[in-house]
């Protein structure tokens, strides 16, 4: 039989993050503190989302609205990248992307971390855009998990297949 296993994965289900930023339009429209202010929030693109809105303060303001959202829907923030408010004519623009996909760079630090804390015989091999983890015993796997939930990368991380 197999050695347990499980993968460290890093995506994030698109259906939510449309929910998250549908919520957000709708009390875009419905707040009385951006009322006039041709504030609004819409996809730009597959994976980006644009803000805009007619002062800087408004866009940061419907940032933080969107926040709120995705963390309402247990969708980790880590999982965009935002740029800073831009004046583009007479409004203010935002743009955030989400990232999805463990980069190499990322992965070689999560495997180096596994290695030096875990304990012996827990095994983490890198492939392509996700890391497994494999070992003797679940209770070994069990701690890998929470050491990475302490661990603080910055990139939103799921543990998934777990065996």
């Amino acid at each position: 039989m197999a050695d347990p296993s499980f993968d460290i994965v890093s995506k994030v289900d698109r259906q939510e993050v449309d929910n998250a930023l549908q919520q957000t339009s709708k009390e875009l429209k419905q707040r009385y503190d951006f009322r006039g202010m041709n504030a609004g929030i819409e996809w730009s693109g597959e994976e980006a989302v644009a803000i805009h809105a007619e002062s800087e303060n408004h866009v940061r303001a419907a940032l933080d609205v969107f926040k709120e959202r995705l963390v309402r829907r247990n969708l980790s923030i880590k999982a965009f990248e935002f740029t800073e408010p831009a004046l583009s004519g007479k409004i203010y623009k935002l743009s955030g992307s989400l990232r999805q996909g463990i980069d190499s760079d990322n992965a070689k630090k999560i495997a180096k971390k596994i290695r030096d804390e875990a304990p012996k015989g827990v095994q983490p091999l890198i492939q392509g855009d996700q890391l497994r983890v494999s070992g003797k015993k679940k209770d070994h796997l069990q701690e890998v998990i929470s050491l990475l939930k302490a661990a603080d990368f910055d990139i939103a991380l799921q543990f998934t297949n777990y065996r």
